[in-house]
């Protein structure tokens, strides 16, 4: 080999080794920079991210000491289900919260109707609880929680509803959504 040949050799050498440095160089950053969040459930095409899954639980375990990440994301996954149909039908309100009482209000509440049976009953079954007051004093919290109740029940059956019409994947701690 003579010294053109060898000089040759070398810069391609040389050449070798800066283009394996430098991608060793990047890939270290790469993973250094690495992906800092990751998708933990999708909701049709929205995604929520694992950083405000642990935002939410962080906010949520102060109230609710007790509550699961699982518990935490389902009820994201609810929320963001309810937010997109309180927006399809077109209301609007100053924030989330009080679009979703709106859309609950026009959507559940406003057809939830409680019987005088169903009063007296519910004041027959827990008499003892009343204290001795007459159920005319008592009408208006039985009735309201009569209707609490029954809102509830209607919403979980709407969410599932509402879960069943879309595409949602739930990819925390090998969790599977539909």
């Amino acid at each position: 080999m003579n010294s053109k040949q060898f000089k040759k050799h070398q810069r391609i050498l040389l050449r070798f080794f800066l283009i394996i440095s430098l991608f060793f160089t990047l890939q270290d950053l790469l993973f250094a920079a690495g992906v800092k969040d990751r998708v933990v459930a999708f909701v049709d095409n929205d995604a929520i991210t694992l950083s405000e899954l642990e935002m939410k639980y962080y906010d949520t375990v102060k109230v609710t000491s007790d509550i699961t990440q699982e518990e935490v994301l389902n009820t994201m996954v609810n929320r963001l289900l309810l937010l997109r149909e309180a927006k399809k039908i077109r209301l609007e309100a100053p924030s989330e919260d009080e679009l979703l009482n709106e859309y609950i209000d026009l959507k559940i509440r406003a057809f939830i109707r409680i019987k005088e049976e169903e009063l007296k009953d519910f004041y027959n079954n827990n008499i003892s609880k009343f204290e001795g007051k007459e159920l005319d004093s008592v009408r208006d919290d039985i009735e309201n929680y009569l209707a609490e109740h029954e809102v509830n029940q209607r919403l979980k059956a709407h969410i599932n509803e509402l879960r069943g019409k879309s595409c949602v994947k739930i990819q925390l701690n090998g969790s599977r959504g539909n």
